[in-house]
Order: structure tokens, then C-alpha cells, then sequence
């Protein structure tokens, strides 16, 4: 796909400072560092599970990101752009002791049994960003439950319903189309309520 040879630029409340780091003053990414590092260590967490792989994600991101800073051009909102680079490294990131590819996540896997009821609808807690219930009783089995999804559906769900990026959004950050994006978000969504579902009396 060619490139808008034309694009309009996007201006938000990082492009003055990433200006100045452009123009020589690189002593000011450490300010762009400070302004960003805890949301993309708490995306870390969310995506690894472990402090450490966090923290190792956070500085090779923005090691990517100072080095390719003067490519930026404004063409999206700037924490679009580190949030790309830092799902990219979570993507190539594999466990050492991990080699097995990712599964997929099919609709059947949600089709019930004989004699269970399938509920129609996806229940209303599963449709609100997941934020609004992470300080919640269950916010372990639901930490636990948003790590046990593949990663792909798992990048999905923690930027839209955690993060709050929109469809677009989050297409444009991971390289996929929006309806892609709409069917991983649906089948993890899925995914979460049927681990979850003994604890809500609606679902059972």
C-alpha cells in the first residue's frame, strides 16, 4: 500500500517536546520517558505477567524508541506510535522455555455441551472496559485469566479494554485491519467469560 504522500499531521501533547529532542536537544527524552514510563510499564505487566519482563520491555522500548525518533512524523498520536513499538517487542518476545506457536481461538470452543444454555449475548460485564473491575474482588483471576489467552488476542483485549485505544486505534498500533481486530477482541471476550463465568450468577 503506497503512503499518503501528503499526510495530515497529528500534534499532540508530546510533539513540541519530541520537536526539541529532534532539533538536538536530546537531553529532554527523559521527559518524554518520565511522561510515559509507568502506562507502559503497567501494559508490560499486563501483557508478561512478571515485574521483571515488564521492566525489560519498558527499556528496550524506548532504547527503539529514541533510536528511531527523528522517523516519527506525526502522521498519529505519538502514544500510538511507542505503544506499536512496544507491541512489536512484546510480539518477538518469546519465554525461553516457551516454543510452542500460539493457538487459535475458535467460536466452537464456546459452543456448550448438550443440555447447557448458551447465553445469546456476551455478558454486560465482558462489554465494559476491563479497568472499571482490575481493583475488584476477582482482579487475580482476572489478571490470570487475561494471561492465560494467547498473546495475540491478548495484545487485543489489554489495549482496547484496558488501555481504552479505539478499533482504529489498535488496528493502526498492531498492523491489522478493523475487522480483524473485532473478531480477536470478540473471541477473547468470550475466552474471559467462560473462564470467569462461575463467578458471576448471571452466567451460570
Amino acid at each position: 500500500m503506497l503512503s499518503n504522500p501528503n499526510p495530515k499531521k497529528i500534534y499532540d501533547q508530546d510533539s513540541e517536546l519530541i520537536e526539541k529532542i529532534n532539533s538536538g536537544k536530546q537531553e529532554l527524552f527523559e521527559r518524554l520517558v518520565i511522561r510515559h514510563e509507568q502506562k507502559l510499564y503497567n501494559f508490560g505487566f499486563r501483557m508478561c505477567g512478571d515485574a521483571s519482563d515488564a521492566e525489560d520491555l519498558v527499556q528496550e522500548t524506548f532504547l527503539n524508541t529514541f533510536k528511531y525518533l527523528k522517523s516519527f512524523r506525526f502522521e498519529t498520536k505519538f502514544k500510538n506510535w511507542l505503544y506499536r513499538v512496544a507491541s512489536s517487542i512484546c510480539i518477538k518476545k518469546r519465554r525461553k522455555s516457551n516454543h510452542t506457536p500460539e493457538r487459535e481461538l475458535s467460536l466452537d470452543e464456546f459452543i456448550p455441551r448438550e443440555g447447557e444454555h448458551m447465553p445469546t449475548e456476551i455478558p454486560n460485564w465482558a462489554s465494559l472496559p476491563l479497568a472499571n473491575v482490575l481493583n475488584e474482588e476477582l482482579s487475580h483471576t482476572i489478571k490470570e485469566a487475561i494471561l492465560s489467552l494467547p498473546k495475540k488476542y491478548r495484545l487485543v483485549i489489554v489495549l482496547r479494554d484496558i488501555e481504552g485505544f479505539s478499533t482504529l486505534e489498535t488496528s493502526e498500533i498492531l498492523n491489522l485491519t478493523s475487522s480483524n481486530i473485532k473478531v480477536r477482541l470478540h473471541r477473547a471476550r468470550l475466552f474471559l467469560r467462560e473462564q470467569l463465568k462461575n463467578y458471576f450468577s448471571h452466567d451460570k
